[in-house]
């Protein structure tokens, strides 16, 4: 009976592990060993030149740019992200009239692709024939409605962290939602007759109980937004000038413009080692305040 029942255990996860290792494991093997060549992802011929590849990515102004911008990009994502969802968390929490049409229309966009959002913003923010221009034409502020905010260096990043915003806050706020459901009632009672006001009871009842939702939301937040590429490519290309240019774009245009894989793989693997430091770093940190909590 213990062989058969081994036997079976292996039978079952024999096809999920053989996927794993094709589509994963070989990958990310090969991909280590590739970082250390000089392929250009065409040529079968190649030659390996140790870790020269990882010398040049810390004398490269692209790498330094990109980071600068993937940090920036990430800082105001999270921030601006997770403040918001819990805002309309908080105020969608009570059971009104339209609660459940609100959260549908926050919500909808977390679903829908991040090309088509990216396609979709395009059209709006064109300088031309844009929504935006419609509408701030309309009422009078032709100033603004002559922005070109995805084609000027100094609004272009924003304008991807907009969008961002826009498309995944309504999938943090859900998260949030869930967790102050976790909350019972009787807390909120006993610190109202204890004389706490909105704001206390927020600080030492609310916030304190949403750490686990508060820790999720803010290590997908950053792992996300480090690792962001579909919007910014769409939306700026990284352009103009670079002034948006992000880790995976950088990767993007040495590997696939510049024919440059190895480099380009090295410099992914450096993006996989800050993503894990931070990430395991906010676990750490966020973990500990819910045990403190």
């Amino acid at each position: 009976m213990k062989r058969r029942r081994t036997f079976s255990l292996l039978v079952f996860i024999l096809p999920s592990a053989l996927i794993y290792t094709l589509f994963v494991m070989y990958p990310s093997l090969s991909g280590l060993y590739y970082s250390l060549t000089n392929w250009d992802g065409i040529s079968p011929s190649y030659k390996l030149i140790g870790l020269s590849n990882f010398r040049e990515i810390f004398q490269d102004p692209l790498f330094y740019k990109s980071v600068k911008n993937s940090f920036t990009f990430a800082f105001l994502v999270v921030v601006i992200k997770n403040a918001l969802a819990l805002g309309f968390a908080i105020l969608l929490d009570k059971k009104l009239r339209l609660t459940g049409f609100f959260r549908s229309v926050f919500f909808m966009p977390a679903i829908l692709s991040s090309i088509i959002v990216a396609y979709t913003w395009v059209t709006i923010l064109n300088p031309v024939f844009g929504s935006w221009q419609t509408l701030f034409q309309a009422i009078g502020l032709d100033g603004i409605a002559k922005l070109d905010l995805l084609g000027s260096r100094s609004t272009a990043l924003y304008s991807v962290v907009f969008v961002s915003i826009w498309q995944n806050m309504g999938y943090a706020m859900v998260i949030y939602l869930a967790g102050l459901q976790t909350i019972p009632g009787d807390l909120y009672e006993s610190a109202g007759m204890d004389g706490a006001g909105r704001w206390k009871q927020f600080l030492h009842v609310t916030f304190p109980l949403i750490a686990p939702a508060l820790t999720i939301n803010l290590i997908l937040s950053t792992v996300n937004a480090l690792k962001e590429f579909d919007l910014v490519y769409i939306l700026t290309g990284g352009g103009p000038f670079d002034s948006s240019q992000v880790i995976g774009t950088a990767i993007y245009k040495i590997a696939f413009e510049m024919n440059r894989f190895g480099y380009g793989i090295a410099m992914s693997l450096i993006l996989f080692l800050i993503i894990a430091v931070i990430s395991l770093g906010q676990l750490r940190y966020l973990k500990k305040r819910e045990v403190e909590y």
